[in-house]
């Protein structure tokens, strides 16, 4: 058996303790209390394996992040993780059912967290070379798109030779992801004129009417082709039934595979006129996550993660999907990232999330030997 694999089906019980421990913390995005506890037991994890704790870098509103540097040279490569998760307290409890581990943020991505800094652990116990040294960061509020970790991560990857980012691989292939569409939200606010709808409906200007124009004319931007997809998740508006409405609100979700053509609904968005006479429209929101294009630099980076894969015994594919993460804004800062790096199991953001216990070995094997090959 492979020698990293071996250590890690050895450690497989205490990996998944670990595993354990961040999972029973609740931590919640905007509970602040409860992502710094959290963040306490990650700062036990890295004392009890390492001897030290990481930097923490406060944030008044949100959790504070934290930094963990490992090994020396003038190259860092970036480790990306977050331990904020979509659940609130008590919703979800750990438990286990035979080869399966269930709990709130196990699979986004405490699963994969852990098994990062059991790979690092790895390295050092096994005498593995590193030729860079590995910082390891990891984030509070990325499940709300990252409103204040983005310049934190920007800061903190600049100049990075890479970025693994430990997000759950696809579901069902166990695929590392080498492309994520970009990611924008917008607001659109219709103002109208009231009137009678029996008596005077003509003297009206409908905000709801305006809103379904502009509702039918959005979604008509998508184009599967160019895999840009253009979702209007929300409409309200209005109230009295025999009142014609002077005000309405959609919210649109955009994702796109390219900058430009991301780039190119964002103006189109932003530059929307009224769609009736006699109303008014105004738009908020923008791009949050740039996408994350594949390049020949992350191909290549993939390419040692598919021959370690190789020498664990087990074939590893690349896919590009539709959702975003923090990857996407290294992403676009020209760094080589390859995200997916995480635990296998199914159910994100879902009641049912759960890893595969019997792949963690393998899994930090992985990120282990890909550690020693960037």
């Amino acid at each position: 058996m492979d020698e990293v694999l071996k250590y890690m089906e050895e450690h497989r019980d205490e990996m998944l303790a670990d595993i354990r421990s961040l999972v029973e913390s609740d931590s919640p995005s905007l509970d602040k209390e409860r992502m710094d506890l959290c963040g306490e037991r990650i700062q036990e994890l890295l004392q009890r394996h390492f001897g030290r704790r990481a930097d923490v870098i406060p944030e008044e509103q949100y959790g504070d992040h934290l930094k963990f540097e490992y090994g020396e040279g003038e190259e860092a490569l970036l480790l990306l993780s977050h331990f904020d998760t979509v659940w609130d307290p008590g919703e979800l409890e750990y438990r286990t059912d035979g080869d399966l581990a269930y709990g709130p943020g196990i699979l986004d991505m405490k699963g994969g967290l852990v098994q990062a800094i059991w790979a690092l652990k790895a390295v050092r116990d096994l005498g593995l070379p590193l030729s860079k040294k590995v910082v390891h960061l990891f984030t509070s509020e990325e499940e709300l798109s990252s409103p204040v970790s983005r310049e934190v991560i920007r800061r903190v990857a600049e100049g990075s030779s890479c970025v693994l980012v430990t997000e759950p691989p696809v579901v069902g292939t166990g695929a590392l992801k080498t492309a994520r569409k970009g990611s924008a939200r917008y607001t659109i606010r219709f103002g109208g004129k009231s009137a009678h709808a029996g008596n005077s409906h003509s003297e009206g200007a409908s905000a709801i009417r305006a809103a379904a124009r502009a509702t039918e004319y959005l979604e008509s931007l998508t184009d599967y082709e160019k895999g840009t997809t253009l979702n209007v998740g929300l409409i309200q508006g209005g109230g009295k039934l025999n009142v014609v409405s002077d005000q309405a609100e959609i919210g649109v979700d955009v994702r796109a595979v390219t900058v430009g053509e991301q780039e190119r609904i964002d103006r189109t968005i932003k530059g929307l006129k009224p769609f009736l006479e006699g109303t008014t429209l105004e738009v908020s929101g923008g791009i949050s996550r740039p996408p994350m294009e594949r390049t020949e630099a992350t191909a290549a980076l993939f390419g040692l993660a598919k021959e370690a894969a190789g020498e664990l015994g087990f074939e590893l594919d690349e896919a590009s999907v539709g959702g975003g993460s923090d990857g996407n804004l290294t992403a676009a800062m020209g760094i080589p990232t390859l995200d997916g790096l995480g635990a296998v199991g199914v159910g994100i953001h879902a009641r049912n999330e759960q890893i595969v216990i019997s792949e963690l070995p393998k899994r930090a094997a992985l990120m282990a030997k890909l550690l020693t090959r960037v």
